[in-house]
């Protein structure tokens, strides 16, 4: 969300922002509607100031005995054009919210300039790619031949899109999680939190899954919605809220159920755990001042690719560019991890700064030390990591000849010291 008088002081600055993401200008309109609103309110200010002095009159004529028939006239025509400017004005403000809400996010300049996932960036690789003396397998085939992961029974009781682990495999999801939440507890500063799984609207309006991407979403009879990720209800932590700014940056992890319908992904990763309409994964969010935020982001997105380098899990780590990058990002990494069985890297985690876009829709601000007015904060979330999709990493990375999977060192304290998996 922007501010318009930022826009109205600065337009050619957000057009050509807006231009990087292959977005028509926008401000002309914009400022149409602006002008329109504030000209409105003016006008009723007008009104509502020659109605205060006709009223002083009515009040005046009285007290001498006068006729006060023409301005009580007077009064309620102006009480009849100020009802009608009000709703012009409600209806214009709407109009104009309304349309910000759904316009993305204007890139860093850090940010490289392209149109889809091709043109991103890649800045570093990490790890050696496994070699094997056998055809690696993929994660799917890996699980249903240890007779652990069943897609099957999933799609009896859930339909298509769902998974059910069993024995050493659910262990090893719930493994994965403990492992790296207290990685970022423990070492990193976060502060766990159990969250709701169901939100209202204005929480996913805050965090701008709403209303833009409303047909990702699962919408409850209730008219609660459940979580696509973790980021909503930690970043809404600080909706409507004016922090100190000795007490930012705030840091913020939790584990999560996670719901997405995957509406735009008919037919992509229709096999296995890759895409999911529920999936756990470990959150990050972090609540900066705006000076800190991108060096926040490198701080998150290290944090990421620690988990990756302790699990021994080869990765590579892009920076997005303008054509792939959030709705609401400003400045996007993302990791992606080796997969052997698809002979590809695929996406893990994606860690983003969004600025102060998600602030300004939740009325999250910080009071600067020793100054008397607010400004907004700027946040960040990111993935640390994806559960679902790092236990798919470890399966086709660890897998052996034989079927089994070796346990990766630094989970095996939270699997009672087991260091393989094998047929149930």
């Amino acid at each position: 969300m922007f501010d318009i008088k930022a826009i109205r002081e600065n337009a050619q600055h957000y057009d050509k922002g807006w231009a990087r993401r292959g977005m028509e200008p926008q401000s002309a309109a914009l400022l149409g509607v602006d002008t329109e609103l504030r000209a409105k309110q003016t006008e009723l200010q007008e009104c509502q100031s020659k109605r205060n002095d006709a009223s002083k009159a009515i009040g005046m004529a009285k007290s001498k005995g006068e006729d006060a028939s023409d301005a009580i006239r007077e009064v309620g025509e102006l009480k009849d054009k100020m009802a009608f400017l009000e709703e012009e004005v409600r209806t214009l403000s709407e109009n104009l919210t309304a349309t910000l809400s759904k316009i993305d996010n204007i890139p860093d300049p850090e940010v490289p300039d392209g149109k889809s996932e091709e043109d991103n960036v890649e800045i570093r690789k990490w790890g050696d790619i496994p070699s094997f003396d056998f055809e690696p397998k993929q994660h799917f085939d890996i699980g249903e031949d240890l007779g652990q992961m069943d897609f099957e029974g999933a799609a009896k009781m859930s339909g298509a899109r769902f998974v059910i682990l069993r024995s050493h495999l659910a262990k090893l999801e719930r493994a994965l999680a403990a492992f790296m939440l207290d990685m970022h507890t423990s070492e990193y500063g976060y502060e766990e939190v159990s969250v709701p799984l169901l939100v209202r609207d204005q929480a996913l309006y805050g965090t701008s899954q709403l209303p833009k991407f409303e047909e990702d979403l699962f919408k409850t009879t209730s008219g609660h919605y459940l979580i696509p990720t973790g980021e909503v209800p930690l970043t809404n932590l600080v909706r409507e809220s004016i922090i100190e700014e000795e007490k930012l940056p705030l840091r913020f992890t939790c584990l999560s159920s996670c719901y997405r319908s995957e509406a735009g992904s008919a037919g992509r990763d229709t096999r296995g755990m890759i895409r999911l309409h529920q999936f756990q994964k470990v959150e990050m969010v972090s609540v900066t001042v705006p000076e800190q935020s991108n060096d926040e982001l490198d701080r998150m997105t290290g944090i990421a690719e620690e988990v990756l380098k302790r699990l021994k899990l080869p990765y590579r780590a892009v920076i997005l560019c303008t054509g792939d990058m959030g709705f609401a990002a400003h400045k996007t990494y993302d990791l992606e991890v080796w997969l052997p069985g698809q002979d590809m890297y695929r996406e893990i985690s994606s860690c983003s700064n969004t600025g102060d876009f998600q602030a300004r829709r939740m009325k999250a601000r910080f009071k600067p030390a020793g100054e008397k007015k607010t400004k907004f904060v700027h946040t960040l979330n990111g993935s640390g990591l994806a559960v679902g999709r790092t236990l798919v990493a470890v399966l086709e990375n660890y897998q052996q000849a034989d079927g089994s999977v070796i346990v990766p060192d630094v989970l095996r304290p939270y699997m009672a010291g087991q260091e393989v998996i094998k047929a149930s």
